[in-house]
């Protein structure tokens, strides 16, 4: 499945992967503050989502229940593959070295890179 998510899907599939299932009902309560969406809004979002495969609803007898179908990690890989290759031609270097120019590292955060980049090297040695 390739699904592609806009950012309020992003925002309404955060929620579902945190606290599924949900009903319209908690979705639009619990997504009011931060986007200001109402109860249609959402109902038309989870249209959406679940025609793209996303989410489905099951139901508890008196509300429909949504649940996530398409697995967290597997969207964040897809939207971090989209991301490199509309912005930086697919190539991680390019990336690394943007970023790292606007921005210096703290040592936790350069600590985790060196051992994402090391865990990269095992696997690749493996294969």
């Amino acid at each position: 499945m390739k699904t592609e998510l806009s950012d309020g899907e992003w925002t309404l599939m955060k929620a579902l992967w945190d606290h599924a299932p949900l009903t319209i009902m908690q979705l639009t309560a619990a997504l009011k503050e931060t986007t200001g969406w109402s109860k249609n809004v959402v109902i038309t979002m989870l249209d959406r989502l679940e025609k793209k495969g996303a989410v489905e609803a099951g139901s508890n007898g008196k509300a429909r229940l949504y649940y996530p179908i398409l697995d967290r990690q597997d969207a964040a890989r897809r939207e971090t593959d989209r991301f490199l290759d509309r912005v930086f031609s697919g190539r991680v270097g390019v990336m690394l070295n943007t970023m790292l120019d606007s921005r210096s590292l703290s040592q936790e955060e350069f600590d985790e890179l060196s051992s994402i980049l090391e865990k990269a090297r095992e696997q690749h040695r493996d294969t």
